[in-house]
């Protein structure tokens, strides 16, 4: 089911707000169709240096994974879907829900991560008994490693100017 934007056009000589329909995303109907992405579902938060991921875990589905509107292999190319799917192979729900993210900040590489974590938590959350084959393969461990800031007179966080004897 679409969402009907509205559009409001001043007219500048009648000074009337016209109101017009804006045409519908196709393209964003078409990359989840099939997928049901309505009922009950289970959240989850996921994050990774500067990003932050939102995972909706929804259950009998076919394996989808929406990012950002997009399918997972579209906004994420290369080896992040291989990396994303991880938690789904080892616990082996690989088919059994479809996942709506909402992932914000940081890079590709950290939005894959914190995914990835996000997945990991909901999936906890379903299955208490996944925690064990999650656990050793450290999905569950958020990595905290971060950008270290850079202090005043340095030229980044750790570099010095060079120095000169006079």
């Amino acid at each position: 089911m679409a969402v009907k934007k509205v559009k409001a056009v001043k007219d500048k000589t009648t000074k009337k707000v016209l109101i017009s329909e804006a045409p519908e995303m196709e393209e964003k109907e078409e990359a989840g169709a099939g997928a049901d992405f309505s009922g009950k579902y289970i959240k989850a938060v996921g994050r990774r240096k500067r990003a932050v991921a939102k995972v909706r875990l929804y259950e009998n589905g076919k394996g989808i994974i929406m990012v950002n509107g997009m399918k997972a292999g579209e906004y994420f190319p290369g080896e992040g879907v291989n990396l994303i799917a991880q938690p789904l192979k080892v616990t082996g729900h690989g088919r059994d829900f479809n996942f709506s993210v909402l992932a914000q900040g940081g890079g590709k590489q950290g939005q894959v991560g914190a995914v990835r974590l996000g997945i990991s938590r909901a999936i906890l959350a379903y299955d208490p008994a996944a925690k064990e084959a999650l656990k050793a393969n450290d999905f569950l461990v958020r990595d905290s490693r971060q950008v270290e800031r850079k202090k005043a007179g340095l030229k980044k966080a750790r570099k010095a100017p060079q120095w000169s004897k006079r």
